[in-house]
């Protein structure tokens, strides 16, 4: 297992994209199926293949790869969609009790970094991890699907929704 800066073409890797400032976001079913319904768009229009992946409170964990062309375009168009998605539904949100404070937190962040002109929802890198065996690939599969039981969210991984561990999971995954 090598740890690469950027994906290519064909390679399946372990990805982890994490919300600025590890804020828990994604606790409201609203904020979790905007991130369900861009996975599935990627998926179904963009070349996506997703071997696992979980969706926690403020990041995400994949195993995925992309046949035809660079797995790094995906990722990037993914992360900016539902960075402006996600931002409008946090800061529209009448419900939202923590709209001020997380629109200072996307404000901060988005100040420091160059990329963004005024708010910034993930951090810059998805720490992409390239998966060159079976046994490397079963071992992040069962620490994607532990991940909520570490947490303490659930008893078994099956029983938590946004897992490929779940088999209702609106997200469908692909069998190695």
């Amino acid at each position: 297992m090598s740890e690469l800066r950027k994906t290519y073409e064909g390679g399946v890797f372990f990805l982890t994209l994490t919300v600025v400032g590890w804020m828990d976001v994604f606790t409201r079913p609203l904020y979790v199926n905007e991130i369900v319904k861009s996975l599935q768009f990627c998926q179904q229009k963009k070349g996506l293949e997703l071997y696992a992946y979980v969706i926690m409170t403020n990041h995400l964990h994949l195993i995925a790869r992309r046949t035809e062309g660079e797995l790094s375009e995906v990722l990037r168009d993914f992360k900016s969609f539902t960075a402006k998605q996600l931002l409008n539904l946090l800061l529209t949100n009448p419900q939202e009790s923590r709209k001020d404070w997380m629109e200072m937190v996307f404000r901060y962040h988005g100040a420091t970094t160059q990329q963004n002109d005024r708010y910034a929802f993930w951090q810059k890198t998805n720490h992409p991890i390239e998966l060159t065996s079976p046994s490397v690939i079963l071992q992040k599969i069962e620490y994607i699907h532990q991940n909520p039981v570490r947490a303490g969210f659930v008893q078994e991984p099956h029983e938590w929704q946004w897992s490929s561990a779940n088999p209702q999971s609106p997200v469908k995954v692909l069998a190695f």
